[in-house]
Order: structure tokens, then C-alpha cells, then sequence
């Protein structure tokens, strides 16, 4: 007997339209195709959309949970378990919370860092959607280069990702509204920033050869390895040449071209697509989907973007559904390394989020299951028959 079945809902497969059917819950993973099966719990689907959940490879939401405003901070505990309310009622199944390893003290130094990785693994049990944890690493961050090490040899990572925001930085040093801003972030005053920036762009001999050995742990455990940011075509080469097969963000059409024509993934943000742009006026992610240079979107700065991003690709006839829905799903899986999620086939993992997408132009999450287990309901009629 199923332990669930949901019934006349509408089953996004991987091609074709979106067709009626049963989908069942045995231990976790998805029986398709399960119509007069037995279940111990019956919901009713009443012809919404049945998906499989979202997949977030890059999300940083929750800083705003941590610290809603300047200076003012919250218990690591509590804004992640609020942020995981709104994964899961935004149909996020699987997370990877973007946190910055920085040179730069503060929101991005080792003691935030460290302590949301030790408050996301005492957590995790307690969460509804899968919470792992993605690294953005600055590259230019010589001493964090041991830490990062012991957390991949440990497998406390789930994604690595090589940013370089510190050659940027020392670009605006001398301009002042930006330092003012980059200082205030890190809690130092103007001159002390200022000597931090420039004690740390003058190891950068020193960063290829720690990048390169980071790269080489990460490739001995599996982890999946992004470049943030990439600004050109040769940067992206350069990071490939070490196993970093995820272009995050490419800066450029070109960069993206150069990355996809390699086989590499490229993943852009939701939000852009919602808004219909990019918010500092980088290439725009619409574009270079409709251009076949984006594979993945990630929910960035804002978990709603997701869904909203897939149904106005349909909407604005760049996608049909099954190919705007792979963006955020099975897409986003192959990108983390995963296998086991992202698709409705039987034995995967039974992460589904049922839509109510009778209005295109506002489509809403009805209910979000994980692992078969219900993690948001939002509408009384989808209670067990």
C-alpha cells in the first residue's frame, strides 16, 4: 500500500503538456502512474499542477533573516527556521544557502560563516526543505584557505563556489560613497578598511596555487564547483581547467556563449527574469534563455522568483512549461550533483509542490511535499479524503 496518492491532478513530466493523473509516495520516493493503488492518504488534486519541487543552487534570502536591518542580528536558529517556512511555501524543496567566506570581517567573516554552518547542521533535522550549505569562497581569502579544506574533507559542504570580489573592491577604494559602504558592511572605519583592501590584494600571486588545491579537494569528494561573477570568456576557461564545470552569473553573452559551448552549466538569477532585467544592468537572464545560454535559475536574493520566473518564460512564449520548469528543477539537480531528484519518475525523491495556476499571471503554491511528507499546505481542500 502507498503511503500517499495524490489524484486528478495534472503531472508536469519532463515533455509534453501537463496530463491528469495519480502520483504515489512509497518510502520517500515516487510511484508514477499508481491509479487504483491503495494509499493510507489520499489528496486530491482538483486539477492543479503537480511539479516536481524546486531546486534553489544559489540563495541568499536568509542574510535578511539574520539581519533584517543594519547592525541589528537575530538568533542563526530562528532566521533559519523562518527562512525554511518560506522556502517550502514557496515551492523549494532543496536549498543551497549562499554564505560568503570573506577577507572582509563582519556579516561575511569566519565567525558568521562558521556559525551558520554549525546552526544549519544542528538544524537540519528540524527543517522541512533539504538546507545545504553552498560556500561562495572569495578567492583573495589566503587564511580561510585551511578552514574551507577540513569543511570538504569533512563533507560539510554541498556546493563551493570561487568568488573574487576583492580586485573590485580595491577599484572603489579611493571612491567615496562606495568604501563608505563596503566599510560600514564590515564594521571598520574608512582608513582600517582601506589598509585591510590593501593587504589583501597584495598576496594575489599567492591565489591561483590555493584555488587550485581547494578545487583539487573538492573534485576528490564530489562537490560541484561554480565560478561566481565570471567577467570574460578566459576566466571561465580558467576555472573549467580546474573541474569547475558551473558558470554562476557570467557577466557577459559572451561568457555564457564560451561557457555553454563548452558543456558547462550557467546558471542566472530568477529575479532578473522577474523583473525583467538585471538590477546593476548585467546581461540580461531572459536573453540568454530564450537564446539557449541559460540552463539554471537560482532564486538569488528572493525565494518567490522560481516559480514566477517559469511561468512568465511560458507566459512570454520563451518556454513551454516542461522546459521553464527544467530550469528550476531537474537543470538545478544536474548542476548540484544530483542524481536522485528533479524529475516525476518512479524510485526519485518524492519532492513535488502542487500549483494553483489558474491565474498564469500570479501561479501560487497550493502544497509543497518533501520527501512525501506534507511541508506546506495552503488550501483546506487538498486535507486527506
Amino acid at each position: 500500500m502507498l503511503d500517499l496518492r495524490i489524484d486528478g491532478a495534472r503531472l508536469l513530466r519532463a515533455t509534453g503538456e501537463p496530463a491528469a493523473g495519480a502520483l504515489g509516495v512509497q518510502d520517500g520516493c515516487l510511484v508514477v502512474d499508481c491509479d487504483g493503488h491503495g494509499a493510507k492518504r489520499v489528496v486530491r488534486g482538483d486539477g492543479f499542477l503537480l511539479a516536481p519541487g524546486i531546486i534553489d543552487i544559489h540563495g541568499d534570502a536568509f542574510e535578511r533573516q539574520i539581519m533584517p536591518r543594519p547592525g541589528v542580528h537575530f538568533d542563526m536558529r530562528l532566521a533559519l527556521a523562518d527562512t525554511d517556512r518560506q522556502l517550502v511555501a514557496n515551492g523549494i524543496t532543496t536549498a543551497f544557502h549562499g554564505v560568503t567566506y570573506s577577507w572582509e570581517p563582519g556579516l561575511r567573516g569566519r565567525e558568521n560563516c562558521l556559525a551558520l554552518l554549525d546552526a544549519l547542521e544542528s538544524m537540519r533535522s528540524r527543517l522541512a526543505a533539504d538546507n545545504q550549505f553552498h560556500l561562495r569562497f572569495e578567492t583573495f581569502n589566503l587564511d580561510g584557505a585551511a578552514d574551507v579544506t577540513e569543511w570538504l574533507d569533512s563533507n560539510r559542504i554541498g556546493i563551493l563556489a570561487f568568488n573574487d570580489h576583492a580586485q573590485e573592491i580595491a577599484a572603489h577604494v579611493d571612491t567615496p560613497k562606495k568604501v563608505a559602504d563596503y566599510a560600514h558592511r564590515t564594521g571598520l572605519d574608512v582608513p582600517e578598511f582601506k589598509e585591510l583592501v590593501e593587504r589583501v590584494v597584495a598576496r594575489a600571486d599567492e591565489v591561483p596555487a590555493m584555488t587550485a588545491s581547494l578545487a583539487e579537494h573538492a573534485r576528490a569528494h564530489g562537490i560541484a564547483m561554480l565560478s561566481h561573477d565570471d567577467p570574460d570568456p578566459e576566466t571561465r576557461a580558467s576555472y573549467r581547467a580546474l573541474g569547475c564545470l558551473v558558470a554562476e552569473f557570467p557577466e557577459t553573452e559572451d561568457t555564457a556563449r564560451a561557457a555553454r559551448q563548452a558543456g558547462d552549466d550557467v546558471v542566472m538569477g530568477a529575479p532578473n527574469v522577474v523583473r525583467g532585467g538585471s538590477q546593476r544592468s548585467a546581461v540580461g537572464a531572459a536573453d540568454l534563455v530564450v537564446q539557449g545560454l541559460c540552463d539554471v535559475l537560482a532564486s538569488d536574493y528572493y525565494y518567490p522568483a522560481q516559480l514566477q520566473a517559469a511561468f512568465r518564460l511560458v507566459r512570454e512564449g520563451s518556454l513551454t512549461l516542461p522546459d521553464a520548469w527544467a530550469l528550476i528543477a531537474v537543470n538545478a539537480a544536474h548542476a548540484a550533483g544530483l542524481t536522485d531528484r528533479g524529475v516525476l519518475q518512479d524510485g526519485k525523491r518524492a519532492d513535488l509542490v502542487l500549483i494553483d495556476d489558474r491565474d498564469i499571471t500570479l501561479p501560487r503554491v497550493a502544497a509543497t511535499y518533501v520527501e512525501g511528507a506534507t511541508a506546506f499546505l495552503g488550501d483546506d481542500m487538498l486535507l486527506a479524503a
